[in-house]
Formats: structure tokens, sequence, C-alpha cells
């Protein structure tokens, strides 16, 4: 059974972190957006102290070109770990509704009255599950959740227990209960995954990146004696973009991207269907 514990919290001598996930998207979006055009600012007053004839045009280009393939690189290899994330939560959502659905087929091979009791539990525990779905917005509602499917894994687990006393046999106890040892394994490989994020020191090299990136565009510009063009904020905007939907990626049930629980309404409705 999976017990989900609190927030990890800092010790003496911890220093705290930025943790995005607390943070809704339109503050990282706009937040991100003031971030690079800021640097760029910072680069074009850097460039005042330059002349465009002391020759360090081109080298500085050179390096811009080279902090960009670094900031493309970095998106890239974060947002392929973001979507295998999310698959991984889509995976085990799928299997986790099938578990529970043999589940409910084999508790209908128990005698009386253990059949009844079994399938209605499991009735309770299938919504339940469903809800942990669709609530994975808030890790207090999650924590809630969790704890309620371990009451009813617990239930279960007893009748299981009074089924094996009574009729030891592979059929119907042995495999009802082998059923039952993998629906509370795959939760606990479920709730990992949903809490399985990208670490936060990924998501602010990225920003370092991105903000030197920028900060070298406004320096550029400086060099050259042009003004902030509106072609340097339209790339800081999208390059915000795409951080955001990384970060969409990462973070189950909070942002635009969700898991799809319609296999586990599914399941859920044919279970309510069983009869002992």
């Amino acid at each position: 059974m999976m017990h989900l514990t609190g927030r990890p919290r800092g010790g003496p001598g911890v220093v705290p972190m930025v943790n995005f996930i607390e943070l809704s998207l339109p503050v990282i979006f706009a937040g991100s957006v003031v971030l690079f055009i800021g640097a760029g600012l910072v680069g074009r007053l850097a460039a005042r102290r330059v002349r465009a004839g002391d020759g360090g045009g081109a080298s500085v280009t050179t390096l811009h070109s080279a902090v960009l393939g670094m900031l493309a690189l970095m998106i890239g290899f974060t947002f392929a770990m973001a979507l295998s994330r999310h698959e991984a939560r889509r995976t085990a959502m799928i299997e986790e509704a099938n578990a529970i659905s043999t589940v409910a087929l084999r508790a209908r091979l128990l005698p009386a009255p253990h059949a009844a009791e079994s399938l209605a539990l499991i009735k309770d525990y299938i919504d339940t599950r469903v809800e942990y779905t669709g609530t994975l917005a808030e890790r207090s509602a999650i924590e809630g959740v969790i704890a309620r499917s371990d009451e009813l894994q617990e239930a279960l687990w007893q009748i299981a227990m009074k089924v094996a006393a009574t009729n030891g046999s592979a059929v119907p106890s042995g495999i009802y209960i082998t059923a039952l040892n993998e629906m509370f394994d795959i939760q606990t490989s479920r709730v990992a995954a949903t809490f399985a994020h990208i670490p936060m020191v990924v998501f602010l090299a990225i920003y370092l990146i991105a903000a030197v990136s920028c900060g070298f565009t406004g320096y550029t510009n400086g060099i050259e004696g042009h003004r902030m063009r509106p072609s340097s904020a339209l790339m800081a905007a999208l390059i915000a973009a795409v951080i955001l939907l990384v970060h969409d990626l990462d973070r189950p049930g909070r942002g635009f991207i969700r898991v799809d629980r319609q296999p586990m309404i599914d399941t859920a409705e044919t279970i309510a269907g069983y009869r002992a």
C-alpha cells in the first residue's frame, strides 16, 4: 500500500529552491517574458561601453549562436523528459484500470457473502481512483484520496484473508489474491509517476541559458547601434512559450495538457453493472 509523505522540508543549512510546480502557468509565462526582455535590456546597456568599430561584433555573434544552440539542446532534452513522464502517467492509469477490472472479475468467483462485499468495496475503490485522476491539481486533495484508497485496500485484504482461511485452493482465492496484490502495487507505481517531476535545477539551467541568450541579443543590437527591436521581444515570448509547454507537460492536472481519465471512467461504469 502506498502512503504519501508530505512535502520535503529543508533542514538547517538547506537553501530553499524555487518550486515551479507551486506557481500557475500564467505567472510562469509572464515572469519568463519579463526576465528575458530584462536580460536583453541589460545586454544593450552593457554594449554602450563598446564601440562598433572595435571588431568584437563577429565574435559576439558567434558566441550568441553557440548559446542559442545550447538553449535549443537543453529545451529539447527537457521536453523529452517531460513527455516521457506524461506518457508514464497515462500508461500507469490504463494499467491500474485493467488491474481493477481483473480484481472485480475474480471477486465474482468468491463464495457468498464475500463476493458481494468485495464487489461493493471495489466499486468504491475505482470511484476513488477516478477521483484521484481528476484531483491531481492539489496535493492536499491527492493525499486525501490516497488515504481513502489505502482504507479500501485494507478492507479488501481482510476479506481476502477470510476467504483464504476457509478455502486455500488456487481457484478462486489464489487468483483473487494475486490480482489484488497487483492492483495494490500498481497504485504505488501510479503515485510515484504522478510526482516524478523534472528536477528544478534543470529548469533553472534553462532559464539561465535563455537569459544569457537574450542578453547577447541585446548586446549585439547595442554595439550595432540599434534600438530594442520588436523581434527581440517576440523571440523572448517564443522562448517563454516553449518553456511553458515543458512546464505544462510536467504537471498533471494543473495545466492545459492532462491525462485522459476516460479509460478509468469506462472501467468504473462496467464494474458498476457487475453482480456477485
